[in-house]
């Protein structure tokens, strides 16, 4: 980007929403600009449940459009991204003193018709005597419900969102901060740091859009010198990763004495996880983590149900993050609102700026499109809305049936470990062809850092999804922290060291001669 371009948007963040924003903008024909002052996904969107859902027990706080509005999106995002996306069963044993069967029947019944249901299967009660998901239930809970929901890699959805938008013209600088913005008649004057050389930019902009998420309320307060109309109040959500506590495929929801409610979802073939928490937070964003308290209280939770007990001492990994929900005058965190509200300000004789408060990653897509519709009167040549039919990078697969793109993409590559074709596969999905390309055997994959992480990926995500650190690879491009041991992981951060180095001492390429 040359300092001093003028783009139609400026996006700040590059979370879910921020990515899904700059990509619908960029596919209806606006120039884009979207900076993130870390990597893609560093923070909120890489600290979720992993999962695309309805929000079942929204219902109880009477956020019906809201469910309506996840489900749809559910359906959507099956199709448009089937590798990263997966279908899952979600089982909920039923405990009367906490809630009635009635209740979760009715709770059940408007869950699956709320939205038009396709691709995945009905909820229905079920005897855990006879069904597989009662094994690792305590003898005392005999019945229970089933439903269904969807799971998701969801940083490398924001990062499919940031490859799209960049393939249709955008620009995407990660680890660059907005330092300051001016607001002129016409234009933001906003000026750029890259806090990996420290450099400072230029950019013209039409119209900023703030989707910092955590950030949000500082940066309209900062750097943008806007009051807020909304604000947002942050909690925060811990999740813990043991090592596999069943052998089946089903995803339990637990109901709590509290009244919240806490997953356990097979993750990463060989892992369980188990989340959420809902604490108030005030401390800095970037700086969250679980506490002991948390790590006890989810463990407790799971102990309820499971005749096997969890302790800390089985955790293999943990994570926290900071969810930016609308502020109400409630006191429980869990009953805040998960819906989103944006705003425009767009004064006369004032370049305008839209700022996004709350949101969940279910429904980025159709926050993006709001957004879109909000910036219409602005833009006369923004083409018509077109994300709900378009595939993510890797999701074009014929009838989004991933089962059967994995059977052929294996018989092609019958080279590959069946473990790793299917890694890939759920990856990358169309796009490990890229990944592939002129590779014909393991050899040629290059070094082996550890467990199957080999040299041809990690030069994939660098000149594809903006991969720079062992930790952009590891705990947000994929999950394979969990796999490698520290002697793996020094190797690998030597490794990039070394192609930094390279990088930064190869000679530029020679000017061509004039004809």
């Amino acid at each position: 980007m040359a300092s001093g371009e003028i783009v139609d948007l400026l996006v700040v963040g590059g979370g879910v929403n921020g990515a899904g924003i700059a990509r619908d903008a960029a596919g209806r024909g606006l120039s884009v600009l979207l900076c993130e002052q870390d990597d893609l996904a560093s923070h909120t969107s890489s600290a979720s449940t992993k999962l695309i859902h309805g929000g079942l027990r929204y219902l109880e706080h009477y956020e019906f459009s809201l469910v309506r509005k996840a489900l749809q999106e559910r359906e959507l995002l099956l199709r448009l991204a089937p590798h990263i996306i997966a279908p899952l069963r979600f089982v909920m044993p039923h405990v009367s003193s906490l809630r009635p069967a009635w209740m979760i029947r009715a709770g059940l019944f408007l869950y699956d018709n709320l939205s038009k249901r396709e691709l995945l299967p009905g909820s229905r009660g079920i005897d855990f005597r006879k069904h597989v998901a009662g094994a690792p239930l305590k003898k005392t809970l005999s019945k229970g419900f089933v439903y269904s929901d969807a799971s998701v890699q969801d940083a490398r959805l924001v990062v499919l969102n940031a490859m799209d938008a960049k393939e249709r013209g955008a620009t995407i600088l990660t680890r660059t901060r907005m330092i300051q913005a001016r607001q002129g008649s016409q234009y933001w004057d906003a000026t750029l740091l890259s806090t990996e050389t420290g450099e400072t930019s230029e950019v013209r902009a039409r119209c900023i859009v703030n989707a910092a998420g955590p950030w949000v309320a500082s940066l309209l307060n900062g750097a943008l010198n806007t009051p807020a109309q909304h604000h947002i109040r942050l909690v925060k959500g811990s999740h813990i990763v043991t090592k596999r506590l069943f052998d089946h495929d089903h995803a339990y929801i637990f109901q709590n004495p509290d009244k919240r409610i806490v997953f356990a979802i097979p993750y990463e073939n060989d892992f369980t996880l188990i989340g959420t928490t809902d604490v108030e937070y005030s401390a800095d964003p970037s700086k969250v983590g679980i506490s002991e308290e948390e790590t006890a209280y989810l463990c407790e939770s799971v102990n309820r149900y499971f005749e096997t007990a969890v302790t800390p001492q089985q955790v293999v990994w943990s994570y926290a993050g900071v969810r930016p929900l609308l502020e109400e005058e409630v006191a429980n965190p869990s009953a805040v609102t998960r819906d989103y509200k944006l705003e425009l300000r767009n004064e006369p004789g004032l370049a305008p700026v839209l700022s996004v408060f709350g949101g969940k990653i279910t429904t980025y897509r159709r926050l993006a499109e709001e957004v879109m519709e909000h910036l219409q009167p602005l833009f006369g040549y923004m083409k018509s809305h077109w994300t709900a039919h378009e595939a993510l990078p890797g999701g074009d697969i014929a009838n989004a049936d991933f089962a059967e793109f994995l059977r052929i993409f294996q018989q092609r590559h019958a080279w590959l470990p069946a473990s790793l074709a299917t890694r890939y596969a759920r990856a990358y999905g169309t796009r490990t062809a890229r990944l592939l390309d002129g590779i014909h055997d393991v050899a040629a994959l290059g070094e082996l850092f550890g467990a199957d992480l080999y040299e041809a990926e990690v030069r994939y995500l660098m000149r594809n999804e903006w991969a720079l650190t062992v930790e952009d690879i590891l705990w947000r491009r994929s999950k394979l922290g969990l796999r490698l041991d520290a002697v793996a992981v020094d190797r690998l951060r030597t490794w990039l060291q070394e192609q930094a180095q390279v990088s930064v001492s190869a000679p530029a390429p020679a000017a061509a001669m004039p004809a």
